[in-house]
């Protein structure tokens, strides 16, 4: 019996120095971990709390936003706003802005709503996915009226759209921001429409004259305007972000660049002058990085002609090899259109329309040999823009049918994007806290993401990384810390390189993070 209490205390003391070795090798650990492992095991520990990981990812850097439609970021409230300033009218049904006639039936001044909060929220809901119900219609069709009804309110707002998309970039914590819009504001449209063509033209043949045609007769004018457009542009968004001055906002510390949109639903002429416009915008303005078409992959002409515009890149690419091309392409899910419409979209847009990267791409797993097509693309480095929110609101794609999972699988490289963050009520944080949520991706994972995004931007000049799949830093700056001053062969490294400086003052973003762990 009086061994008991002896007994007892060696339990007790066997089980405090258990403790403490364990507590001594935790803090070890802790003190070896780098601190982007610490940042990932803080992650793990708020994975399942949502508010803890809503500010975790507020404030992770993300890198570019390469999938970013201009008029499409823009949230309505800003729309009801403009179009209130500028007089216009909106039609109380259909509640499409217009000019002029606000006192006819069914029609009414669209500063009436700022009054008005039923009329208010019925705009808001029109112009957005706000309160959308598949009931009513499907997310597809509501999601793509939008642009109809407030696209009067856009043109005379480019300046302050730039802004607004910039300010929200910054408050993503968004080092680079790649937008969607023509401007030329529909001039190169307007040319296209004036080749007047047989109706059996053999666009395969005539090319090269085509093009030699439409800069002979004005295309010159178009680009000059284009670039005249964004000189004005740019201003007005300065000075709303009161840019230069001691109240700047955070979004003046976004570089910002542009690709060139093409409206793919058109005619073939007006297709064809607005890709040439493209090539030589991004040829003739550092500001504009490349090309991009837009529309409805689904809708009637672009179904019809996808192939023919894929020719048409492929044979104005040898004009401007130097031109960087970004397509929409797979935007699809089975039953939208016809099987034979899933089948070739992407690896046309890879093959024929040399795209280095693809929006969008579901439907790549309903693709010939999808899984050859996943190996073609990790093989030539085509970067896949990964739009979650979107692809589900439009596609009703989600969760495992969605092929990211498989675009990781096969090492296609992937970035996160927001297509039209305004219309579907989201941001690039929605984006990171979904991927993470529904893939369970790690730390690591959505960094990469992050930097994959700034390595496969359009911006010039060479990579801060040697190897742009495992992240090692060229000889020059491998040495270096991105939180202090550069070394002179460092220094003179990023002087010499757009991209490789956007890229530094990312992971001194990512350093100033990591640290908190």
């Amino acid at each position: 019996m009086a061994r008991f209490p002896i007994m007892l205390k060696k339990i007790i003391w066997s089980q405090y120095l258990f403790a403490f070795l364990l507590v001594t090798v935790t803090f070890s650990a802790a003190q070896t971990a780098t601190p982007e492992q610490r940042t990932g095991r803080y992650l793990e520990s708020v994975r399942r709390q949502p508010s803890l990981l809503l500010a975790f990812m507020r404030e992770m850097p993300k890198g570019g936003d390469l999938h970013n439609h201009l008029t499409g970021a823009i949230y309505a409230e800003s729309f009801i706003r403009w179009a209130a300033e500028d007089g216009l009218c909106v039609d109380t049904k259909t509640f499409q802005l217009s000019e002029g006639g606000c006192d006819e039936e069914g029609k009414a001044q669209a500063k009436a709503a700022l009054e008005d909060p039923v009329l208010y929220r019925q705009m808001v809901d029109a112009y957005s996915m706000r309160d959308w119900s598949s009931a009513r219609e499907s997310g597809h069709d509501h999601f793509f009226d939008t642009f109809f009804k407030f696209d009067r309110a856009t043109r005379d707002h480019v300046g302050d759209m730039l802004a607004e998309a910039a300010a929200q970039a910054a408050d993503d914590r968004l080092t680079y921001l790649e937008t969607m819009f023509a401007p030329d504001q529909g001039r190169a449209i307007r040319l296209g429409s004036n080749l007047h063509l047989s109706g059996d033209f053999d666009w395969t043949k005539n090319l090269d004259d085509i093009r030699k045609d439409l800069l002979g007769s004005g295309l010159e004018e178009v680009v000059a305007a284009g670039k005249r457009n964004l000189d004005e542009f740019e201003a007005r968004m300065r000075e709303d972000l009161h840019c230069g001055k001691p109240n700047a906002e955070p979004g003046c510390g976004v570089t910002v660049r542009y690709l060139y949109q093409v409206l793919r639903g058109l005619t073939p002429q007006q297709v064809f002058a607005q890709i040439l416009t493209g090539f030589e915008m991004a040829q003739a303005d550092p500001r504009v990085v490349g090309f991009n078409l837009v529309m409805p992959e689904d809708w009637h002409v672009p179904m019809r002609d996808f192939d023919l515009h894929m020719h048409m890149i492929d044979g104005l690419r040898k004009f401007y090899p130097r031109v960087h091309i970004s397509l929409h392409a797979g935007e699809l899910a089975p039953g939208l259109v016809p099987d034979d419409g899933l089948r070739f979209h992407i690896r046309e847009s890879v093959e024929i329309g040399h795209a280095e990267r693809i929006g969008h791409g579901v439907a790549v797993m309903h693709e010939r040999n999808p899984i050859g097509l996943l190996r073609e693309m990790a093989t030539r480095n085509v970067m896949a823009e990964i739009c979650l929110t979107s692809n589900d609101v439009i596609l009703n794609v989600r969760g495992q049918e969605h092929p990211l999972p498989m675009y990781l699988k096969y090492g296609v490289p992937v970035a996160l994007a927001t297509d039209d963050e305004g219309v579907s009520r989201s941001d690039m944080t929605r984006e990171y806290i979904r991927a993470a949520e529904t893939y369970d991706l790690s730390y690591s994972q959505l960094k990469r993401m992050a930097r994959t995004s700034l390595e496969h931007s359009f911006l010039p000049g060479a990579s801060l990384w040697s190897d742009g799949q495992e992240f090692r830093r060229v000889a020059a700056c491998a040495g270096d810390s991105p939180s202090q001053k550069a070394s002179a062969g460092c220094g003179n490294f990023l002087a010499g390189s757009e991209k490789a400086r956007v890229q530094w003052k990312e992971e001194g973003e990512f350093d100033k993070f990591e640290r908190q762990y």
